[in-house]
């Protein structure tokens, strides 16, 4: 049997289709126009997109699921004819905007909202950022991008930045951006570590000059996000929202303990302590996963994205599909109302494994760390390689943070787990992430 027929019939028809379609080329010896259902008997079984909503001031009607960092055209374009149209890319995301161009290439762009981030650099002149906006533009290989968002603000002076500014206001005026936005991951200790994710982008729907913004919400992260979602909401901003799946970790974490306890190695008492403490949550867990029937991830990932897209000012839902079937299983939430079994299974999954998830964005016990390891970004590393498969990326990450990674928490008491609110094993957390993500 060959590869295509491994695939099966209806993903190799899908995946043959799509890749027709991004090269221009013709089925059966007839022009394909993009969006077309070749195999209608096929498609018809494929979820669809049955909920749009409104992306604040853009007045843009958004699927309710959005597209991710997609990096299979194919996934992507099979996406797009379900009736996603909210892509959301960036200059550092290595490729995409290529993978982009290629899945929207031959459709009504109209009908498409393309959202891509510009980090704030070294060169923060007007300049600077137009020729890196106009890369982005060649890169897409569009006229225009519906926003630019500021990736990764970590500060409200950045929020300011006049280049930055001066050179979405000449875009705007050739048509080549129509909005501008703002993205937040939270604080990173080794630039700022105390700007929240919340004082940020409070601080950005005061400025007036954001109108959509890229955060973090989920189920086990409400505190700071509710906040913003409901200013979102006075002030008719649009919200996408990234990481609504906080449940891999515990799945990931227990694979992870395995792992190192195979190597045996001799390592630090503090060290094993931490481990120890790691472990230990990570037992009770899995205890408390087989005594309440959570051992379907699946389902309650299903449920999380329904609990986000139960707030009325979430716009969508940016979801990462690497497979068709992700992707299959993502669309056939659209529209679908949280219900009360899936209030109660989530509030399970809280009350037993909610202490293994570093909440995104978070931040409180950093400054608590003597050493000044920037804790939430290692975790979002983690979470990068464990449940989003950017291995090779999470590592490069890490490798390149700048002054002290998790190598120091090896002979620290675990000062930073004392001050987390949630009881995560931070230190635990930590050091399976530096044994993880390590280049060496």
């Amino acid at each position: 049997m060959n590869d295509k027929e491994i695939l099966g019939r209806r993903k190799f028809l899908k995946a043959s289709a799509l890749g027709v379609l991004g090269a221009g080329a013709s089925l059966r010896s007839r022009p394909v126009n993009a969006g077309e259902n070749i195999f209608p008997e096929e498609d018809n079984k494929f979820p669809k997109v049955t909920q749009y909503r409104t992306l604040g001031r853009t007045g843009f009607q958004v699927s309710d699921i959005g597209a991710g960092s997609i990096q299979d055209k194919g996934v992507l374009g099979t996406a797009l004819d379900a009736g996603v149209n909210y892509i959301d890319t960036a200059e550092q995301y290595p490729g995409h905007h290529k993978v982009v161009a290629e899945a929207v290439k031959g459709r009504d762009r109209k009908s498409l909202f393309i959202t891509t981030k510009i980090e704030i650099k070294k060169d923060k002149s007007k300049q600077g950022f137009l020729q890196r906006a106009r890369k982005c533009l060649e890169e897409l290989d569009t006229e225009y991008v519906d926003c630019i968002m500021i990736h990764m603000a970590e500060t409200v002076e950045i929020l300011k930045t006049p280049g930055f500014h001066e050179a979405m206001d000449e875009l705007k005026a050739e048509g080549r951006v129509r909005f501008v936005g703002v993205s937040n991951h939270g604080s990173f200790w080794f630039r700022d570590p105390e700007e929240t994710m919340e004082k940020v982008l409070l601080a950005a729907a005061d400025d007036g000059r954001f109108d959509v913004f890229l955060m973090a919400y989920n189920f086990l992260k409400m505190d700071q996000s509710q906040r913003v979602l409901e200013v979102c909401g006075q002030k008719n901003i649009g919200a996408a929202i990234m990481k609504s799946t906080p449940v891999a970790i515990y799945y990931s974490l227990k694979s992870s303990v395995e792992r190192m306890e195979k190597e045996n190695k001799e390592v630090h008492p503090l060290y094993k302590d931490g481990l120890k403490r790691y472990k230990d949550k990570v037992d009770r867990a899995d205890d408390f996963i087989k005594r309440h029937n959570l051992e379907n991830p699946e389902g309650i990932k299903d449920a999380a994205i329904k609990f986000v897209l139960d707030n009325p000012n979430v716009s969508t839902v940016c979801c990462l599909a690497k497979t068709y079937d992700d992707l299959e299983r993502f669309l056939s939430i659209s529209g679908k109302r949280l219900s009360m079994n899936d209030r109660a299974m989530l509030s399970k999954y809280d009350e037993g494994c909610g202490h293994l998830y570093c909440r995104h964005a978070c931040g409180l016990c950093e400054p608590t760390c003597p050493q000044g390891v920037p804790i939430n970004t290692i975790l979002r590393f983690s979470h990068y390689f464990n449940a989003q498969g950017r291995e090779r990326e999470a590592m490069q990450k890490y490798a390149a943070i700048p002054g002290t990674n998790a190598e120091a928490c090896k002979e620290c008491s675990g000062i930073c787990e004392k001050a987390c609110p949630y009881g995560v094993p931070v230190q635990g957390m930590l050091l399976a992430a530096h044994n993880q993500l390590s280049l060496s």
